[in-house]
């Protein structure tokens, strides 16, 4: 497993090779794997580029984003929702009036319930390229619903059909609307990916992700870290 430093050093260049950002204006910091980003952005757009470039490096453990967003000649927030509510509606993944919007000092707040989590998801994502906001949070929530008994099985179908994941490698627990993913991913990515499959599932409202990443899910556990990617929707200020 490479170290710390070695790691740094290639967080940095895939940094620089992402055309999105400007990476000079991003710091670095690794302790154990988990990378922390420091600095400033102009748009919240690039900061989750940022994160997502981390996220591709193999052997990143976990990243957590404190990069901060400085909007020039900040939009009114009338304007700003206005903008997300007209976004969403032109969107064909997001069912039309499901969405509520709400916007405070620049940050968007999303409310309100869905049939799928990519719908919510979509929500989000059409959301982070708008001008002048600092952030999104989606509190978003999907229906419940009794979905089909074989989750397991099916599931772990999807994570061969769709990941280099080797589904054998993860134990997967289903109850009721809830999937609990455990094992170890070669990557943040990875990690993100496994998720993704499950809650494409009809009936899964939720992920409780513990797997964690490390050179492989064989041998010795990595120190047993499982730290949890912070987003924008998960992180506010």
């Amino acid at each position: 497993m490479r170290n710390d430093e070695e790691l740094r050093r290639d967080v940095e260049e895939e940094l620089a090779w992402e055309p999105g950002i400007d990476h000079r204006q991003i710091g670095v910091a690794i302790k154990d794997g988990v990378v922390v980003l420091v600095g400033e952005t102009h748009s919240f757009s690039q900061r989750w580029m940022a994160e997502r470039a981390v996220d591709r490096v193999a052997g990143v453990r976990g990243v957590v984003n404190q990069m901060r967003v400085s909007v020039t000649g900040r939009s009114a927030d009338a304007d700003i929702a206005g903008a997300a509510v007209n976004t969403l509606a032109w969107n064909a993944q997001v069912p039309r009036d499901s969405i509520r919007v709400e916007v405070e000092d620049g940050w968007i707040t999303l409310t309100g319930e869905v049939e799928h989590d990519y719908q919510r998801r979509a929500a989000e994502c059409a959301l982070r390229s708008l001008r002048g906001i600092r952030g999104v949070t989606n509190l978003a929530t999907v229906r419940r619903r009794s979905g089909p008994k074989d989750v397991t099985s099916r599931i772990e179908r999807a994570l061969r059909r769709g990941t280099a994941l080797d589904p054998r490698e993860i134990t997967i627990d289903a109850s009721d609307d809830t999937v609990t993913l455990r094992g170890t991913v070669r990557s943040c990515r990875e990690r993100r990916k496994a998720e993704e499959a499950a809650l494409r599932f009809p009936g899964v409202t939720f992920v409780n992700n513990l797997l964690t990443v490390g050179e492989s899910s064989k041998g010795e556990d990595p120190a047993g870290v499982s730290e949890t990617t912070l987003t924008g929707s998960e992180r506010k200020g």
